[in-house]
């Protein structure tokens, strides 16, 4: 094949723009259905009914009865409706003949009224706390309607007054004494077992004992709960023998954190409360189930479990029956065929893009986007079941919301992997092979800005420049806001003494940082040159790049190319070793896979552009601090072609230290959403036709990560004030469900393992340079993080010139540079000890909030660490000399060059 056929093939391949059909790939529906089938099964197995809980066929011997409905309570004084009230006694009426109530409050003094002909027993109950007035009319008021009304047939006074400390026990036996000379039914108080157990006296002034019974707050596993409220039982019994005892509560709540051994759940209150309803009909026991309603107004002061524990949901529904199976989740098929939808539809429609996957890669993608979809579908589905307060809705939509950002995040990156990895077919793919002599090139005028650059590193770069293996071409060197000549003096007497085809400027202070130089380069170029290069004042370039890439410009659609940014001080130390290969994973794979949908990253040095096509856009983005990738985007919605090489042409330098590392991404994240903001019509309007499908989705999931490290901060953050909440008041701030806290720890392993995938199969490095890239990119979270917020709202960012080749920080220095990460590092590890060892490492919950704070921590850990490897001596870096060259005439200046 000759050269000119050889371009002509691969630039043909380079314009394609055919969508790729797969839809009807047998292979990528028999992995997408399989995948669901299985799914589905693993759905079922999870929510399988308990159908080996005894059956009830008796009646029920009494409720707990707190009429509340959605938006009502006590504490805003916003109380049942007597239509409410009413509705709630005819309920309860049709499962038993006794219920208890609490307060003689607003309406509520009503209930022995409105219970008249339902033929239930009312125990008449009056509250107790520290304000001693509103304690006598509470008790006036609960002595009045006990008189009043017939169906009255035990009074309360009080209810864990004393496990609360609201009243000391001689003041609540005062109380009683009173009211049971006012009365003329027995008289009482409810308090738990072992205050019974500790309080003869008071046991000695009721009529009867009312004990509660509720071993979840105790932490009694489910299974023996029963027993243990028997043996509780019958401690009391033991000691008060010629008492009569009633069991004012006992029950298990539906939901709710697990307390010990302890688990809240619809089957486990179902199976309690059926075996102690045999239990009590077999015994005769006096009870009342607490509670015949969900109350979720308790949860603020009892935690979230304490409105779950009624046999009916606060719409007066039913959570199961006294006889046949009982589900957790009776309605989760609905989310499971909503999952598997969903998975089905972003399953087919990403491997129709790349029907040419393997089976194993498709198989492996449908499995990560069913199992994203129905982590997401459960939260749903929990949410369905949750009582939320409108704060706490807002809460809980946010968190959803970020779920479902994560799961695009985990489904792009997850379709990168397995397209990169199993993809079979490469569409675009460019070989670069040199131009043979006397083949027709297009003149070439190569642009070096400068500013503040070592003069001897920029000689460098200028001799490898003037051994390129190329007749047309030219270099302008522009300085700008360089203020000290003995800096660019140097430079400029080199160029003159490399001949007419370098020209040097001096700009002193000029505007528009390295795009006003660049404009200004662009207005010095010479008429006859077609095509701009432009590269860093640190690279050596190979003589080969412009005999290599320039013939790509034969193809009229083509823009731009690019080849790697790569880098020659690689043996310096441990952190340019991590620097090396963190950079070269990007060139590796991220820019491979952009390449199959012409979405490659423009960067500022190894590129070439059409100056036509520059022209047409009108220069490069002064506004803009990531020109370079400003312009990329710009160049393909004009609808121009981009090619890439994986071949490097040019090797520079890396950053010196940690902070100069940092910086340097902070400037691109920043630019990043500044381009994001200048072209959101473009990336995000389906209508908008200037970017092809596939641009915009590499376009948009490209810096999606860097997105989720901004989010990150904002979680971490709140991470921190709720383990305060944690710590200081555990009732209040209960930790968050499984559901919110598993998938930030799934995310980090996956992107670990996604990482060490990638530079498995396509960068050639070993295993601890993978580890080592892994974690450089990870102690980057925190600065773009931060970048991405003030590029999202702020618009002035000023330009931060990455330093090279200085020397290393000292140890201090190192840890310096990496405070705010290691203030924010002790921070998140004293929050995780402290709620860990505040919650006695008890539960599930307690363990994977602190596995979640330590998932959290992980960034700026590898922050401080990075920070101090930088900071160690290191041998000097063997840096790559540039090709000597011969003195050619020096060129005519500038007059803005000086002397």
């Amino acid at each position: 094949m000759t050269y000119q056929s050889q371009i002509r093939r691969q630039t043909a391949l380079i314009s394609t723009r055919k969508a790729r059909k797969g839809w009807a790939s047998p292979s990528s529906w028999a992995a997408a259905i399989g995948v669901g089938v299985v799914a589905f099964g693993i759905w079922a197995g999870i929510n399988r009914p308990a159908t080996n809980i005894a059956p009830y066929t008796g009646e029920i011997g009494g409720f707990a009865f707190s009429p509340f409905h959605k938006g009502e309570s006590p504490q805003t004084g916003d109380y049942p409706t007597t239509a409410q009230i009413k509705s709630d006694l005819a309920l309860a009426a049709k499962h038993t003949h006794n219920i208890r109530t609490y307060t003689v409050e607003g309406d509520l003094g009503q209930i022995p009224a409105l219970a008249q002909g339902m033929g239930l027993n009312v125990t008449l109950g009056a509250w107790l706390d520290r304000h001693p007035e509103a304690n006598a009319k509470e008790l006036a008021k609960v002595v009045q309607v006990a008189n009043a009304n017939p169906d009255v047939k035990q009074v309360m006074v009080g209810n864990e007054t004393i496990l609360r400390g609201d009243q000391s026990v001689p003041e609540l036996v005062s109380e009683i004494r009173s009211v049971e000379k006012q009365v003329h039914v027995p008289v009482s108080t409810a308090e738990p077992w072992h205050v019974w157990l500790k309080h003869p006296e008071l046991a000695n002034s009721v009529d009867f004992i009312t004990v509660h019974l509720l071993p979840y707050w105790e932490g009694v596993p489910e299974k023996i709960a029963v027993q243990d409220s028997m043996n509780r039982y019958e401690a009391v019994h033991k000691m008060y023998p010629n008492k009569k005892i009633v069991i004012g509560e006992i029950g298990w709540p539906s939901d709710g954190i697990d307390i010990g051994a302890a688990r809240a759940n619809n089957i486990n209150q179902a199976r309690f409360l059926r075996d102690f309803f045999n239990l009590a009909q077999q015994k005769h026991l006096d009870y009342f189930v607490m509670e015949a309603f969900d109350q979720p107004w308790k949860t603020s002061f009892e935690g979230r479990a304490a409105g779950y524990w009624g046999m009916f949901t606060l719409g007066r529904h039913q959570k199961w029956s006294l006889t046949g199976p009982v589900w957790n989740h009776p309605e989760w098929i609905w989310y499971a065929a909503g999952a598997a939808l969903a998975s089905l539809l972003a399953t087919m429609a990403l491997l129709s893009r790349r029907p040419d996957i393997r089976f194993t890669g498709k198989l492996l993608f449908a499995a990560l986007v069913e199992g994203f979809t129905a982590t997401l579908a459960m939260l749903l589905m929990y949410m369905g079941q949750t009582y939320l307060s409108l704060g706490a809705a807002a809460v809980w939509s946010g968190l959803a919301l970020g779920q479902g950002l994560l799961l695009f995040l985990l489904i792009a990156d997850s379709f990168d992997l397995v397209e990169t990895i199993f993809g079979r077919i490469a569409k675009r793919h460019f070989e670069p092979m040199p131009a043979p002599a006397g083949a027709k090139l297009p003149k070439v005028s190569i642009h070096l800005p400068i500013c503040n650059e070592p003069p001897h590193m920029v000689k460098q770069t200028l001799d490898s420049l003037a051994a390129l293996d190329y007749d047309r071409f030219e270099v302008l060197v522009i300085d700008n806001n360089t203020m000290d000549p003995a800096v660019w003096e140097p430079v400029a007497e080199h160029c003159a003494r490399l001949g007419p085809k370098f020209r040097f400027f001096t700009l002193g202070k000029y505007k528009g940082y390295k795009a006003g130089a660049l404009n200004f380069a662009l207005r010095e170029t010479a008429p006859d040159a077609e095509v701009i290069g432009v590269i860093d004042s640190d690279y050596l370039v190979e003589p080969d790049w412009l005999r290599s890439m320039a013939p790509a410009f034969e193809d009229p659609a083509v823009g731009f190319t690019q080849s790697p940014q790569d880098y020659r001080d690689n043996d310096g130390s441990i952190f340019k070793r991590m620097m090396f290969w963190e950079y070269a994973g990007f060139f590796h794979t991220g820019m491979v896979t952009r390449n199959e949908r012409n979405a490659i990253i423009q960067h500022g040095t190894m590129t070439l552009i059409r100056k036509e096509a520059l022209q047409n856009e009108n220069g490069w983005a002064e506004w803009c601090i990531c020109e370079d990738s400003q312009l990329g985007l710009r160049l393909f919605r004009a609808g121009y072609e981009a090619v890439y090489s994986k071949k490097s042409f040019g090797k520079g330098v890396m950053p010196d230290d940690y902070n100069a590392f940092r910086k340097q991404r902070y400037r691109w994240a920043y630019g990043a959403m500044r381009i994001v903001r200048g072209n959101a019509a473009a990336l995000f309007n389906p209508f908008n036709k200037e970017l092809t499908a596939g641009q915009r989705w590499h376009f948009i999931t490209g810096w999606l990560p860097w997105f989720g490290d901004a989010l990150g901060i904002a979680f971490l953050a709140m991470g921190l004030v709720w383990s305060l909440g944690l710590i200081l008041d555990p009732v209040r701030f209960e930790f968050p469900i499984a559901l919110f806290m598993l998938p930030s720890i799934f995310l980090f392993g996956f992107k670990i393992v996604q990482i060490l995938a990638l530079y498995k199969s396509r960068v050639p490095c070993g295993f601890w340079d993978r580890v080592g890239a892994a974690v450089a990119g990870l102690a980057l979270s925190h600065s773009i993080g931060k970048a991405v917020w003030k590029g999202l709202f702020t618009n002035s960012l000023p330009f931060l010139r990455t330093p090279k080749m200085e020397n290393a920080p000292a140890l201090v220095q190192g840890l310096v540079m990496a405070r705010e990460e290691l203030v924010i590092l002790a921070l998140t590890w004293g929050a995780a000890l402290g709620v860990g060892f505040g919650h006695h490492w008890a539960t599930l919950e307690t363990k994977l909030w602190v596995a979640v704070l330590f998932t959290q921590s992980m960034p700026y850990l590898a922050s401080v660490g990075v920070s101090i490897l930088a900071a160690l001596p290191a041998k000097a870096p063997k840096l790559v000399a540039a090709p000597a060259v011969k003195p050619m005439k020096a060129p005519v200046m500038h007059p803005a060059a000086g002397d």
